[in-house]
């Protein structure tokens, strides 16, 4: 079994019956932008709120040592977090093109291995770091309130990392799942088929 298909001379020739490897060098592609787009944003998004968490604790200058451990938690969560993400930049850049078959699917099986290792320990860690950082980072705060508003804060705050726990962060990496899962399968079936063709 000859493993080392050039798809790029097959695309040229086109034979009918082979599925059409224009459309999925297309969604490949389409999905590496996407993927890089999300990457992009979230290092954006959450170097910024670790900017905001550091101007916190310099402006406020808070006593406890539990808030400023729970500040460092928190920071920690995101670059860990974000150390992590970035681990699939170099794949989502490499160019598929001029790849054989095998090199190209084991790109495509590398962002997968990278992105259930995100989803499962990496993300799993975020939460945990993050919400021990926030219910440490509150307890001077809500210290400071009366006992009713206090058990409101952690109530709200809890309901909210358990709401994105149990539901965006399965939804997400269903969908995330889904999209590399079916690219897979496509050339799996492609690689097979023009494998029995030669």
């Amino acid at each position: 079994m000859n493993s080392n298909i050039d798809l790029k001379e097959l695309w040229a020739k086109q034979e009918t019956g082979i599925p059409d490897t224009k459309d999925l060098f297309k969604r490949v592609a389409s999905f590496k932008r996407a993927h890089l787009k999300q990457v992009i944003y979230a290092n954006i998004l959450l170097l910024l709120v670790a900017v905001f968490i550091v101007l916190v604790w310099y402006y406020f200058q808070p006593e406890y040592i539990t808030t400023k451990s729970g500040i460092v938690l928190i920071i920690l969560a995101i670059l860990a977090y974000l150390f992590s993400y970035n681990q699939s930049i170099p794949l989502l850049l490499k160019s598929s093109y001029e790849m054989s078959s095998a090199d190209y699917l084991q790109q495509l099986l590398s962002l997968k291995r990278k992105q259930q290792f995100l989803e499962g320990i990496m993300t799993n860690l975020y939460f945990i770091l993050l919400s021990t950082g926030l219910f440490l980072y509150m307890i001077e705060y809500t210290m400071r309130m009366k006992l009713p508003l206090g058990i409101f804060c952690y109530g709200i705050t809890a309901g909210w990392i358990a709401f994105n726990w149990f539901y965006i962060k399965p939804k997400t990496i269903r969908k995330q799942r889904e999209k590399i899962d079916g690219l897979i399968n496509k050339f799996h079936l492609l690689t097979e088929q023009l494998t029995e063709k030669k």
